[in-house]
């Protein structure tokens, strides 16, 4: 699937947004990933999934993989499909007081682990997995991401594949050039 596809997929879903956006992170940007836009239309869903494990079985990371954990709630349908698409076992990682944690589920001592997310920026909730999962006994194979909104410079010391990588234009909130146009703030959540 080539780069103008997915783009064109997660606009004409509503997944990529475009107007003026107040990011988790504080900072703005014209651009929002809203996947769960994408993930709500089971068939694109699937298509970008099989796609992505494609980029992962053509790596050659996919050998003895036991089960793909995802963080919560973005990561849920991705991990889902993509364990789907490998015929292995999905999990999750929930939200408990701001901090993930593995609460209905149990990671086996050498259990092979693919960590599938919906979108990153900076990877904290992928880097928490990482550690739930290590902490765990388990083992982690690959990071599988539909969208690495880093521009590739999030490292998280395993093989990372992405459906697409972009790296959208961010402000600080008092350099944000759409501010100083008057166009207004949009909070769209994560």
């Amino acid at each position: 699937m080539k780069s103008t596809e997915i783009i064109e997929i997660l606009k004409n879903t509503g997944a990529l947004l475009e107007g003026h956006f107040e990011l988790r992170s504080g900072l703005h940007s014209d651009r929002f990933f809203q996947c769960a836009n994408l993930l709500s239309r089971p068939l694109y869903a699937q298509q970008c999934c099989e796609a992505l494990v494609e980029k992962m079985t053509v790596a050659g990371v996919l050998n003895d993989v036991d089960t793909v954990v995802a963080p919560a709630l973005g990561g849920i349908v991705v991990g889902h499909e993509v364990a789907r698409e490998m015929g292995v076992k999905s999990i999750f990682v929930e939200k408990q007081d701001d901090k993930l944690y593995l609460r209905r589920f149990k990671i086996a001592p050498g259990e092979r682990i693919v960590i599938a997310e919906d979108v990153v920026t900076r990877g904290g909730r992928v880097q928490e997995t990482i550690d739930i999962v290590k902490d765990a006994g388990g083992i982690v194979v690959a990071i599988a991401l539909l969208v690495n909104r880093s521009g590739g410079k999030v490292d998280f010391g395993y093989p990372t594949f992405s459906l697409l990588e972009m790296e959208p234009v961010t402000w600080e909130p008092a350099e944000c050039p759409l501010c100083e146009q008057g166009l207004p703030l949009v909070h769209p959540g994560s």
